[in-house]
């Protein structure tokens, strides 16, 4: 028969160790390496740009996520399925009867350990086509393509509790 005394301690120990395992995902997952894959785009038109994309976003990811970097942690693996920009670059804001266009970013973000996922959330995210600045200058597309990452990143980050 187990008595009170022990019941008590036994569900205060068994309390403590659920509030250090809230307290861990309150932090967030811990990361390790970060690799991206973007192979995918070289068919949709992306060619050899599509080595690029992936080595920024490598970079971005490794920006945002510093603070859930640990030696040893598991691997992010980012699928980029599909980056698209609207052809359309200017016009308003979002609320002035459909004139505004967004370009698009779709992955894949899974937390892998030793072979074993242990997370995976698919992505999309949405930014205008504006974001990029004016659309006449010359460097407009790499700059949409870049708040494209920033945005994508920041999603994964918000998915890893970070």
């Amino acid at each position: 028969m187990t008595s009170r005394r022990a019941f008590l301690t036994g569900s205060a120990a068994l309390a403590a160790g659920g509030l250090a395992s809230f307290r861990a995902l309150a932090q967030g997952a811990a990361v390790g390496a970060i690799r991206v894959d973007a192979r995918r785009l070289g068919p949709q038109g992306w060619g050899e740009n599509a080595g690029r994309i992936a080595r920024a976003f490598e970079v971005e990811l490794a920006r945002q996520l510093a603070p859930l970097r640990q030696r040893g942690g598991p691997t992010l693996y980012v699928t980029v399925q599909g980056l698209w920009l609207a052809s359309f670059a200017g016009g308003g804001m979002a609320g002035d009867g459909g004139s505004a266009s967004n370009d698009n970013m779709d992955t894949l973000a899974e937390l892998i350990d030793r072979g074993r996922v242990l997370a995976s959330y698919p992505i999309r995210s949405m930014e205008l086509s504006s974001s990029g600045g004016a659309w006449y200058l010359q460097d407009t597309e790499p700059r949409r393509v870049a708040a494209l990452l920033a945005n994508n990143a920041l999603w994964i980050r918000r998915y890893l509790g970070g």
